[in-house]
């Protein structure tokens, strides 16, 4: 089965696994993908990312992190830039989602990186989802 969007396929998987309390989720492994979970870790979102190699793709093992009392860290991850409509900024104009409080996730030509870097670095490009 092909998976037209696997940014779209990894973020739901991780805002289900949230949702559910579980330790950790699987999802397909691509270089835009392993950036997401990277900046996610760099963030303090998820506990730590894995690469694990099944003879194909390999597979993603997203270690999810919660509060000291259970309580989810991700509250809302919404996909933003979708294939039927992309949506790419400037780096002044970078949302800053809850006041700054959030990040959004930006595919730049220097990488995946998180808006705060991307504001630093002042480089733009196509918004990929918002973490809240």
């Amino acid at each position: 089965m092909s998976l037209s969007d696997p940014i779209a396929d990894m973020i739901t998987r991780i805002r289900n696994a949230a949702r559910n309390q579980a330790k950790k989720v699987d999802c397909r492994n691509s270089k835009i993908c392993t950036g997401i979970a990277q900046v996610l870790k760099d963030e303090g979102y998820v506990a730590d990312y894995s690469v694990i190699d099944d003879g194909r793709q390999g597979i993603l093992r997203v270690d999810l992190r919660y509060g000291p009392n259970g309580e989810q860290l991700i509250h809302s991850l919404k996909r933003e830039s979708k294939p039927g409509c992309r949506v790419y900024t400037k780096a002044d104009l970078l949302p800053r989602p809850l006041g700054g409080l959030g990040i959004v996730i930006v595919s730049t030509s220097s990488g995946v990186m998180s808006d705060r870097k991307a504001r630093e670095q002042h480089v733009g490009g196509e918004l990929l989802c918002t973490v809240e």
